[in-house]
């Protein structure tokens, strides 16, 4: 069952800035999406959109079968949201919290068993007043569970998270998909995508500009571009930044890391290097999350930049 249908979207403002252009997409029940791109990409306003606080310019949207465009009151009760920058209230307790969501989706949820689920038991009855970002992050991602949403929508929601809570929250995430629950997850934070992503889309400048599993998108900008050479000792000059495809060159100690386009080319950088010195260990890494965002985001850049120019030719 597909649980976020995207099609056609587009959403401009007055002024014609457009933040949103063409976009397309679908997310199957259970799959944990990842959502990337820069600020100003388009991702606020077209979660905004799915959560039916704002309205298309053009296309259409579904969530959980329902149009976003029409009365989506009931279907959003179906949805556990995690805001980016929520707003909690300093005079109540978590438990106050959790109750009032409960009342305000008609569930029928234990608020302390909840509390329990994110780690903040301990504090059901103190005011969220005197809590740590870390720990109002806890609630509100409770909050976010109440009803046992068939739909959860993420912002940055490792924020201000130790690394024991991010391990937390990435289990229980997993564990809502493995149940049915498909999570949309919103995040600069690169690592917590690839750690529990299923697949991403990457939007730049309003328009998705990738969409697939993370190693087929690997694949697509010719896999691992990475390589570490350790020698017995490095040459006055290696001259490796004359050679096709390699893109920067790091030299610390007896350690060479060059970074390169695509395989072939790390296999060039390998002979030309063992011509010269004596190699005594190679590594090669895969691109990591930051290096397909980066190869992705300034491919989408180029390509602007370049349509640009030729209008005004």
């Amino acid at each position: 069952m597909t649980a976020i249908d995207v099609n056609g979207l587009h959403k401009e403002f007055d002024g014609g800035v457009v933040a949103v252009d063409d976009l397309s997409f679908s997310i199957e029940s259970g799959e944990i999406f990842g959502f990337l791109g820069p600020n100003g990409a388009g991702k606020s306003t077209t979660i905004n959109i799915l959560l039916g606080y704002a309205s298309p310019t053009a296309g259409r949207a579904t969530v959980l079968g329902q149009d976003v465009s029409t009365n989506f009151t009931q279907t959003r009760k179906r949805i556990g949201i995690l805001p980016e920058g929520y707003s909690l209230y300093d005079r109540l307790t978590a438990r106050e919290h959790i109750q009032w969501v409960i009342r305000t989706k008609d569930a029928a949820d234990d608020p302390d068993a909840i509390l329990e689920r994110v780690g903040i038991a301990d504090a059901a009855d103190r005011r969220v007043g005197g809590f740590s970002k870390g720990m109002g992050q806890r609630l509100t991602f409770g909050m976010a569970l109440v009803g046992d949403p068939d739909l959860l929508i993420l912002d940055e929601p490792s924020s201000g998270l130790d690394p024991t809570g991010i391990q937390e929250m990435r289990e229980t995430i997993r564990e809502l998909a493995a149940d049915g629950t498909t999570v949309f997850f919103s995040s600069h934070v690169l690592s917590e995508v690839e750690a529990v992503c299923d697949r991403v889309g990457i939007m730049s400048e309003g328009q998705l500009v990738a969409l697939d599993e993370i190693d087929a998108l690997r694949a697509q900008i010719d896999g691992s571009m990475r390589i570490t050479l350790t020698l017995e000792s490095v040459p006055d000059s290696l001259e490796l930044e004359r050679l096709n495809g390699v893109e920067t060159v790091t030299v610390d100690g007896n350690t060479v890391t060059v970074s390169c386009r695509n395989n072939a080319d790390k296999l060039d950088v390998i002979n030309h290097v063992d011509e010269r010195a004596t190699v005594t260990n190679v590594v090669s890494e895969e691109s990591s999350m930051e290096d397909l965002f980066n190869r992705y985001t300034e491919a989408s850049h180029s390509e602007t930049d370049q349509q640009v120019g030729e209008v005004s030719q």
